[in-house]
């Protein structure tokens, strides 16, 4: 290499620090040592490698703790994990926290090479990426500036970084699966295989359901709208999230106002709408840590009483509500409740669909009770006009 890469070396055994020190710098590695993890830090601020190999077990501070200081410290730093022999636990943990890579104890130089060659190849595409990254920018600035300033193109731009990060998030799962599937042949291990295969296929799930909404959102189609019973599409979406909602361990129920009248409506667009607000609701009392009780949501048609609105849905759940400062984002492009699960296609699929029946999409959040989501939508004829109530 022609510019030595700088490791750091972390390990309260003396002799390991110097023996593993002497063989990094043979191999032409700029190398530094600490014995512990605060000294780590110290060392780190001081020197910035790119990589740090780190005992797991040390006094005080554990290798566990200095990957998470490390980290905060500097995300792109990759960190490789000395484990000892039945502490496969911990070298898995240390994965869930971003570590690069683990070696056992006593370390094959040829396992180390590997780990190591892992390591500077993800700095390697890193720093491609940045470079790529900072080249688009450029070239998006100036073609920017050819263009009129218009409302259009400002939302463009917004979808674009909205749909780069959500690629990132999912492509970033992708990454942990393979690793843990790559790790699973090397080791011969089947339920590090099945772990990470299961990865894999959530995640190649959640990227078909973000190019269904996105192709939802984007295309251009003509609401269809039919004199319909509104409970129909309720019923419909009913029987489809069934055995999601029961997958989940969530109580999925109806409250349908039977003496609704047929509508003229879009029962495609609707049945969408709905799917993605129960979609919702189930996905958010599947994992409910605000408090011990039961997952259930509550599907309910309505008449809304007044001659701007025809019909109604709610869709009601007991998990663990939307904070306030969410609250005005829910409908913005990309934004989701659900952190890196999620895309937030699905309410601004739905909010647009509501638009194209003249009605409104509101919600109210209780955190650490639930939440409900209310359409109404306004009474048409065929052509997709207002018609009169």
């Amino acid at each position: 290499m022609n510019v030595k890469e700088k490791i750091l070396l972390v390990d309260d055994e003396e002799g390991i620090r110097k023996v593993l020190g002497i063989s990094l710098s043979d191999k032409g590695y700029d190398v530094f040592t600490a014995q512990d993890g605060e000294g780590a830090l110290r060392v780190f601020k001081e020197t910035k490698p790119s990589v740090v190999l780190t005992d797991i077990k040390m006094p005080g501070m554990d290798g566990i703790e200095l990957l998470g200081r490390l980290k905060k410290e500097d995300p792109d730093t990759e960190v490789i994990m000395i484990t000892g022999h039945g502490e496969m636990d911990l070298a898995i943990k240390s994965l869930k926290y971003e570590a690069t890579d683990f070696v056992t104890k006593p370390i094959n130089d040829d396992v180390l090479e590997i780990a190591l060659k892992r390591a500077y190849e993800k700095i390697s595409m890193k720093r491609q990426l940045r470079d790529y990254t900072q080249n688009l920018e450029k070239l998006v600035k100036e073609q920017s500036a050819k263009l009129v300033e218009t409302e259009r193109a400002a939302a463009v731009g917004q979808t674009v970084a909205g749909l780069a990060h959500a690629i990132k998030n999912i492509a970033g799962g992708l990454r942990g699966g393979v690793f843990v599937v790559e790790k699973g042949m090397e080791l011969g291990n089947d339920e590090y295989l099945r772990q990470g295969w299961d990865m894999v296929k959530t995640d190649v799930a959640r990227i078909r359901a973000m190019a269904l909404d996105l192709l939802n959102y984007a295309k251009e189609r003509i609401p269809d709208y039919k004199l319909y019973d509104p409970n129909g599409v309720a019923r419909e979406v009913l029987a489809l999230m069934g055995p999601r909602a029961k997958e989940y361990g969530v109580a999925l129920e109806a409250d349908l106002d039977e003496d609704l009248p047929d509508v003229w409506f879009d029962p495609e667009g609707m049945h969408r709408c709905l799917t993605n607000l129960v979609t919702n609701a189930i996905d958010a009392c599947a994992d409910i840590t605000c408090a011990e009780r039961d997952g259930r949501v509550v599907l309910k048609s309505f008449a809304p009483g007044n001659e701007q609105y025809r019909a109604g849905y709610e869709v009601a759940d007991n998990g663990c509500g939307i904070t306030e400062e969410m609250m005005p984002k829910l409908f913005q492009s990309f934004f989701s409740t659900k952190g890196t699960k999620g895309t937030g296609l699905g309410l601004m699929t739905t909010k647009k669909i509501v638009d194209e029946h003249g009605g409104d999409i509101a919600v109210q959040s209780d955190p650490g009770k639930g939440t409900q989501f209310v359409i109404r939508f306004a009474p048409m004829d065929h052509t997709g006009a207002a018609s009169e109530a």
